[in-house]
């Protein structure tokens, strides 16, 4: 019946347009129609409004006031001196910025244009700087570890150095991404870096000279007393490669003693640390979970079971505070299998998966989707690996050369 009556009205509609005055009847519907429109509009929810001017994606309806956002919009462009010298495109940047700082964490971040160009070439691995990596503990900007030779090293730099000046602009509250763009320049310039450190009873300016980075991977070396040191720096694109090349080297020197040197490594990839842990433990055995929280679906990362050491094989693994990342996913591996014992100093705690997010063809979104759990599930990110053997370095350790945390792997090693 209703379908019936829709017909007759439709019908009576287009007889009625036929006449002389349909040419007006259509005039008046599209004001009251367009002033419809406007009535709605001005008298919508400020969101909607929002919804309405947003770009090619489309806007979330939320219940959040946006009209706060668009009144100091136009308070900038109205009241700041020179508003004009920021373009709207540097402000949306910065709003969006604000918008991901607004998390309270430290590894999620938006990189603009000349950010994300920086990103790339941290990831292709060589970059003009002073070779260390830098991040946030304890709400402070904080040295996760210098890389071996490079300028930071040279200059005596340490893991948990805190970071208080870049070239006198405080760090309080600086992004990680900001402290790298400052840090990083022209080789043969100098960076001048105002650090704290634990024990000392002011703060001190060095200077480093900037040069190329390139990243190191790993060395090895057969000591007298039997004892194989593998040194690994990074977990870097080829670095499973190199060492499966170094696993083999350490089988021809007859020997069953492992020393895994971590200390300093701020990680890298994933799937080096999978396919590394993968020569010590069976097939299908858990390496790593990443928990997405919010009941979803936790994805769990398995050796791939190379599995090519007996229980015979004496193995320790040397981490301290500049151990982080995947450096921890291969050492609460093998701490919790039992397959290496952990001898040295707490690892740094970095045990978050970011996403990146291509935004736009030039901007990024780098952005924390999961946590890291070791085996027996212990979040690496709330309190990094504690070592089985706790050996601290003293300052007089330091002064004299004395490596204490080698010294008892090696004691375990020879026990």
């Amino acid at each position: 019946m209703k379908k019936k009556f829709n017909n007759q009205m439709l019908d009576s509609i287009l007889e009625y347009f036929k006449t002389r005055r349909a040419s007006t009847t259509i005039l008046l519907v599209v004001i009251f129609f367009g002033f419809g429109i406007y009535l709605g509009f001005n008298n919508a929810p400020e969101i909607d409004k929002v919804v309405n001017i947003s770009g090619k994606e489309t806007a979330v309806i939320t219940e959040a006031d946006f009209s706060p956002f668009w009144k100091v919009w136009n308070n900038i462009n109205d009241k700041y001196p020179n508003a004009t010298k920021t373009s709207d495109q540097d402000k949306i940047y910065g709003a969006i910025s604000g918008l991901v700082s607004s998390l309270n964490d430290p590894y999620s971040v938006f990189f603009d244009p000349d950010e994300a160009k920086m990103f790339q070439d941290d990831i292709q691995g060589n970059f003009g700087g002073v070779g260390m990596e830098v991040g946030i503990k304890d709400k402070a900007l904080t040295v996760i570890a210098p890389l071996k030779d490079t300028p930071a090293y040279k200059a005596n730099i340490k893991s948990g150095d805190k970071i208080l000046k870049i070239d006198d602009v405080t760090t309080s509250e600086m992004s990680v991404e900001k402290a790298i763009k400052l840090i990083r320049g022209e080789p043969g310039t100098i960076v001048k870096l105002t650090i704290f450190r634990e024990g000392e009873k002011e703060p001190r300016d060095v200077k480093i000279i900037r040069d190329t980075i390139n990243v190191p991977t790993l060395n090895t070396e057969l000591r007298k007393d039997g004892i194989f040191v593998i040194k690994l720096y990074s977990f870097s694109a080829n670095s499973s490669d190199l060492f499966r090349k170094a696993l083999k080297e350490f089988s021809l020197a007859k020997t069953d003693k492992l020393l895994l040197d971590l200390r300093g490594n701020p990680g890298g990839y994933l799937e080096s640390a999978v396919s590394m842990s993968s020569w010590f433990l069976e097939g299908g055995k858990t390496v790593v979970t990443e928990d997405y929280g919010n009941n979803l679906k936790p994805k769990i990362y398995r050796s791939k079971g190379y599995n090519v050491f007996s229980d015979k094989l004496k193995f320790v693994i040397l981490i301290d505070s500049g151990s982080a990342s995947a450096s921890e996913i291969l050492a609460g591996a093998m701490q919790d299998y039992k397959k290496a014992i952990l001898v040295g100093d707490k690892s740094f705690g970095k045990g978050s998966v970011q996403e990146v997010v291509k935004i736009t063809p030039d901007t990024i979104l780098k952005i924390t989707v999961a946590k890291w759990l070791t085996p027996n599930g212990n979040s690496i990110s709330e309190k990094g690996l504690t070592p089985d053997y706790e050996v601290l370095l003293s300052k007089k350790d330091i002064e004299n050369k004395n490596d204490a945390q080698l010294n008892k792997a090696v004691e375990l090693l020879l026990k």
